[in-house]
């Protein structure tokens, strides 16, 4: 059984040799491989230095590491973990028996259930936007996923070398989430500890400007994957609207056989027709993204039938 540690970096100098030899520790029999993503400091070096296979990536942003690490590497098991120690090492097995044992795809460090992410992280938009994105996934894809946004995660082959990773940045767990809630993974969470980065390490995730990417994403994803609902709901806005402006025209005319209310008219006829047109996108959309998902399941049956 081959395991692999994947660590993406950028500027992680203070915790980059400590977070390797804790997973050594607890993992020797592991390959533990940081993907360097043109730090500006010595993350490379120590990287090296700690006995790590090291790589660069040049393309910045953490989504383009990870696409480039699932599409290297050569594992039965990954686990993903960053590189800035606020992920326990000595908690990795219970990421990675769940894929051994019990046939899961992704499993998800849960850090929201036992609060230690509550009380460790000191910047408190983080877990807003955290509810926030998680809150939207749970009810845009019914489903019930506790922690979205977070980086540690063990995943099985088949999920690595079948997922497309299409976002170059921190949107990365919020597609590989809904990837996951859509074409039927296995999917367990486990509750983990969370500690917030020393002193001296700043976070790279901006809570504005990568929490708007990350919700634009979400909602290009639900367009993506659910599209007759998507919209569906935007074509039932236009048709409420325009039978709103059309009901006085309508009302006009019963009453007097006559329509002087000709803008109106005009702009309540041309809303429904394109609440009709939207809703027949929908419709077809919907219907490609049905022959996607046969095509895909005959991949991973294919991919499956390769590896036994």
């Amino acid at each position: 059984m081959k395991i692999a540690i994947l660590i993406p970096c950028y500027n992680e100098e203070l915790t980059v040799e400590k977070v390797v030899t804790d997973f050594r520790k607890y993992r020797a029999d592991a390959d533990i491989y940081v993907y360097d993503n043109n730090s500006k400091d010595k993350t490379y070096e120590l990287a090296v230095k700690s006995g790590a296979i090291v790589k660069r990536e040049s393309k910045q942003g953490k989504g383009n590491v990870v696409k480039s690490m699932f599409r290297d590497i050569d594992a039965d098991v990954y686990v993903l973990v960053d590189g800035d120690d606020t992920y326990p090492a000595e908690e990795v097995q219970k990421l990675i028996d769940p894929v051994i044992n019990d046939n899961v795809d992704m499993v998800i460090g849960d850090r929201l259930s036992n609060g230690t992410y509550f009380s460790e992280n000191k910047r408190g938009f983080h877990g807003f936007g955290n509810n926030l994105v998680k809150g939207l996934i749970n009810k845009l894809f019914r489903s019930d996923v506790k922690d979205i946004m977070t980086g540690y995660r063990a995943y099985s082959k088949r999920f690595v070398k079948c997922m497309p990773i299409m976002s170059d940045g921190f949107q990365i767990e919020t597609e590989m989430t809904i990837f996951s809630l859509v074409y039927g993974m296995n999917i367990k969470e486990v509750p983990i500890t969370y500690r917030d980065r020393p002193e001296g390490s700043e976070s790279k995730l901006n809570t504005f400007s990568d929490g708007l990417k990350v919700l634009v994403t979400l909602f290009d994803l639900f367009k993506n994957y659910r599209p007759f609902l998507f919209f569906g709901i935007i074509s039932f806005i236009f048709g409420l609207v325009g039978l709103i402006v059309g009901l006085p025209v309508i009302t006009e005319f019963i009453q007097t056989a006559f329509i002087t209310k000709i803008p109106s008219a005009v702009l309540a006829a041309s809303l429904c027709i394109i609440s009709f047109i939207l809703f027949l996108v929908g419709v077809i959309l919907d219907s490609i993204k049905n022959q996607t998902q046969i095509l895909f399941q005959m991949h991973v049956n294919e991919f499956m039938r390769n590896k036994k």
